[in-house]
C-alpha cells in the first residue's frame, strides 16, 4: 500500500513532539509574569513537576506529545493561590470564641482550648481538613505556624500540597514542648528531616515578641540561619503590641526586632497593621516579606492597615487567611483578595488604590516574595513548579466575563474552582479531590468537635 508524504506528515509530526505529562488548556492564562501576560485560548504543558511551556494551544498541543490531557475552555487558568499566613490544625476549633478582641481571644479561648485538647492524633486530623478546604479554594501553597509541625508536615505531603511549615516556639508551655530550649531542639530536628523536600519548607516560628524573649528570639534566628530556613512570626498586629513595644523597648516591634539582628536572613511578618513608615523603610533593606490577614485584622478589630504607605514601599505584601478559629473562620483567599481591595479603597477616599490585578498579584507571585519563593511558585513560566489552578467561568456571577482580574477580585468565588495541580501532580479534578477522602475527613471533624466541646463544658460558653 502506497503512503503519500501529506498523509504521513502528521505521523512524523506526532512522533517528533516532545513527551509532557500533562496538557492543561483553558479559554484565558493569566500567567502573572513581570509583563502580566495573558494567553487567549491558552495551554500549559507540565513535565517532571516542572512547567515546559505555556502558549497558544494549538502551538502546544502540536508541540507536546502528553500522556494526560485537560480542556478547560470554560475556564480561567491561573498560578496556584499562596496563603501566606495560617495556623491549620485550628481547623478544629472553628468558631469556638468569635466576636471579641485579640487579647481575650487568645488568653480566654484559644489557649486554654489547646492545652485540653491539642495533641498529635489532633493536629493530624485538623491538618487533613483544613488541606482539604484550602485545596478546594484554589491554594497550592501555605505557610504555617503551630505545634506538632513535623505531624503538619507528613500530613502535608501526603495530601500533596505544599508548604512553609514553622515550628512554634513560644515562651510559656505549649501543647508538644514544655520550654523555649525544648521547643528550639526540636525546630532543629524538624528542619534536618525536612530541609531538601521537594514540597515542604521547614522554618522556625518564633510566635511573637510578647510571647518571646530576646534571648529565645536572637536563638530561633541563628537557628534559622545556620540551616538556611526561614522565620515566621507575627509582629505589629495590634495598636496594644506596638505601645507596649515603645514602653518596654523604646521601639516599634520591628525595630526591636532589628535590633536584635532578627532580619539577617529571609522572615515572614504575618499582619504588620501598625508598620510605621520608618518600619517600611527598614523593612525594604531586609530579606522580609508582610503576609496581610484582611479578614482576621478586621474580625478581631485589629486594625487596617495604611495602604498607600504599603504599596508604595519596596516590600513584598502577600495575603493570608489566619488561623480559623475565630480570626477568620475559613482558609478562603478570594475573601482576602476581595476584602483587601476594598478596605484599600475606602480606607484612602480612592476607588483606585489596590486594582483588582494587584490584589490578584498579592495572592500569587506577591505572596511567593513574601516568603522568598518567587523563584520557584507565583506565575505560570517555563521552568517554575508546575502549581496552577482553573477557575470555572460557567456561573451565573462570572457572566458576561470582560476583565479576568475583576471577576477573579470581584466575583468568582473559592467554589469556582475546578482543577488543582501542585507540583505537576492532579490533586482536585473537576471538584473531586483526588488525594483526601473528603468522607472520613468530615468524619473526622465530627469527633473533634464532640471532644473540643466536652473539654469547654466546664468552664461554660461565653455568654
Amino acid at each position: 500500500m502506497r503512503i503519500s508524504w501529506i498523509s504521513l506528515f502528521p505521523i512524523l509530526a506526532l512522533s517528533a513532539a516532545e513527551p509532557a505529562d500533562l496538557v492543561v488548556s483553558a479559554g484565558k492564562i493569566l500567567t502573572m509574569d513581570a509583563a502580566g501576560t495573558v494567553i487567549e485560548d491558552g495551554a500549559v504543558a507540565v513535565r517532571g513537576g516542572r512547567i515546559l511551556a505555556a502558549g497558544p494551544r494549538a502551538e502546544i498541543e502540536r508541540r507536546y506529545r502528553a500522556r494526560r490531557r485537560i480542556a478547560r475552555p470554560d475556564a480561567l487558568l491561573a498560578p496556584g493561590l499562596v496563603n501566606g499566613h495560617t495556623h491549620a490544625p485550628m481547623s478544629l476549633l472553628r468558631g469556638i470564641a468569635d466576636d471579641v478582641p485579640l487579647q481575650a481571644w487568645l488568653e480566654r479561648y484559644i489557649f486554654p482550648a489547646e492545652a485540653r485538647n491539642v495533641d498529635e492524633a489532633f493536629v493530624r486530623a485538623g491538618t487533613r481538613l483544613a488541606v482539604l478546604e484550602m485545596m478546594l479554594g484554589g491554594i497550592t501553597t501555605y505557610a504555617d505556624m503551630y505545634y506538632f509541625e513535623h505531624a503538619i508536615a507528613e500530613e502535608t505531603k501526603r495530601a500533596g500540597m505544599r508548604a512553609v511549615l514553622g515550628q512554634t516556639v513560644i515562651g510559656f508551655p505549649a501543647p508538644d514542648y514544655k520550654t523555649p530550649q525544648q521547643a528550639l531542639e526540636a525546630t532543629e530536628r524538624f528542619l534536618l528531616a525536612w530541609r531538601n523536600d521537594p514540597l515542604i519548607t521547614p522554618a522556625v516560628a518564633p510566635h511573637a515578641i510578647y510571647t518571646t524573649d530576646a534571648a529565645t528570639l536572637k536563638a530561633a534566628r541563628a537557628l534559622a540561619d545556620r540551616y538556611g530556613a526561614p522565620v515566621h512570626i507575627h509582629v505589629s498586629e495590634t495598636r496594644q503590641e506596638n505601645e507596649d513595644s515603645l514602653k518596654a523597648h523604646g521601639r516599634t516591634p520591628a525595630a526591636y526586632l532589628d535590633s536584635l539582628g532578627f532580619f539577617a536572613g529571609r522572615t515572614i511578618l504575618a499582619h504588620m497593621v501598625w508598620a510605621t513608615a520608618a518600619d517600611l523603610r527598614l523593612l525594604e533593606g531586609r530579606p522580609a516579606g508582610i503576609v496581610h490577614c484582611p479578614s482576621s485584622n478586621t474580625k478581631l478589630a485589629s486594625g487596617i492597615p495604611d495602604y498607600r504607605a504599603w504599596l508604595a514601599s519596596r516590600v513584598p505584601i502577600g495575603l493570608g487567611t489566619d488561623g480559623p478559629a475565630g480570626s477568620n473562620n475559613d482558609f478562603n483567599l478570594f475573601e482576602e483578595m476581595d476584602l483587601a481591595s476594598k478596605l484599600a479603597k475606602v480606607t484612602s477616599g480612592d476607588p483606585t488604590v489596590l486594582p483588582a490585578e494587584k490584589a490578584f498579584r498579592m495572592a500569587t507571585i506577591e505572596g511567593a516574595k513574601a516568603l522568598g519563593m518567587e523563584k520557584e511558585i507565583g506565575s505560570i513560566e517555563p521552568g517554575k513548579r508546575a502549581d496552577f489552578i482553573t477557575i470555572s467561568t460557567a456561573a451565573p456571577h462570572a457572566a458576561p466575563a470582560h476583565d479576568p482580574y475583576s471577576m477573579l477580585v470581584y466575583s468568582l468565588k473559592a467554589g469556582d474552582v475546578r482543577d488543582v495541580v501542585i507540583e505537576g501532580r492532579l490533586t482536585v479534578l473537576d471538584r473531586r479531590p483526588l488525594t483526601l477522602d473528603p468522607a472520613r475527613v468530615l468524619r473526622e471533624a465530627a469527633a473533634a468537635r464532640a471532644r473540643v466541646a466536652a473539654s469547654l463544658a466546664p468552664a461554660g460558653r461565653r455568654n
